[in-house]
């Protein structure tokens, strides 16, 4: 289960029929998933029909609805100022801007090609269509990463089928696969074990001197009461010297009480 808007949902049978993907939803498991809510689904009103065969019941009163390991404050802040930009329509996007980057990656991938089918592949014209294309792969990898947030077209199957075009058939990677990982970063961002984008090997990078790592353990009181006891701890691991220390437990939240609908 997790909580959205004060409000628990039992997502275990869903999770596989997610669109987003299972592992996204299970970064959440036991957590308040609100705010990664709001940030992932940009129609809100259609996803909430496929919520409401799914809720179990309400917080209690006296328990946070936001996420344990966060500030309260900072994260009423972000809230109020994403409310504001979306006031503002910052986050609407200009249909123009984004035809004018696909013509010139396409003119650019294009120009690669040419240079070097028409000039040879002598030193120089060699050079200048390695130039073209590697800025065409680059520029291709930040057009498609916004299409896999549905930030270019409103509806997402155009966002899904532009991306499929862009990383597919010009970049030659799968966009489920890229798809896959990215939200999980976006999910759980710099946490060891659950942002994909920190699965590195320790010989080859460093990754920093602390990184957070969650662990969640589900301890049920009474499965025929509404009392549910969950203890969620929150660990930091050094990776200093290219390897791991013993973790540290930086904190223990207890939600003792949900009120079952």
């Amino acid at each position: 289960w997790l909580v959205i808007d004060r409000k628990v949902y039992d997502v275990s049978t869903f999770a596989k029929r997610h669109p987003g993907g299972s592992r996204v939803i299970s970064h959440y498991a036991g957590q308040d998933a609100t705010d990664a809510f709001v940030a992932f689904h940009n129609d809100k009103s259609l996803v909430k029909k496929y919520l409401k065969s799914l809720l179990i019941g309400e917080l209690a009163p006296d328990q946070p609805s936001f996420e344990s390991n966060k500030k309260k404050s900072l994260l009423e802040d972000f809230r109020e100022l994403r409310y504001t930009i979306e006031k503002m329509g910052l986050l609407r996007p200009n249909y123009t801007f984004f035809f004018l980057i696909f013509l010139h990656l396409l003119v650019l991938d294009a120009a690669s090609w040419l240079v070097v089918w028409y000039f040879g592949i002598s030193l120089v014209p060699f050079l200048v269509g390695m130039a073209f294309f590697t800025i065409a792969q680059i520029q291709m990898g930040w057009f498609q990463h916004d299409l896999g947030h549905c930030s270019v077209f409103r509806k997402p199957k155009w966002n899904r089928l532009l991306q499929i075009i862009v990383i597919n058939v010009l970049k030659g990677l799968p966009a489920s696969w890229w798809n896959h990982l990215h939200n999980q970063h976006h999910a759980k961002p710099n946490c060891f074990r659950k942002d994909p984008d920190l699965n590195m090997h320790p010989l080859l990078f460093s990754l920093g001197k602390t990184l957070s790592v969650e662990e969640l353990e589900i301890l049920y009181e009474n499965s025929q009461v509404s009392n549910w006891t969950i203890t969620m701890s929150f660990h930091f691991f050094s990776l200093e010297k290219r390897r791991r220390s013993s973790c540290l437990t930086i904190i223990s939240i207890n939600i003792s009480s949900v009120s079952i609908l």
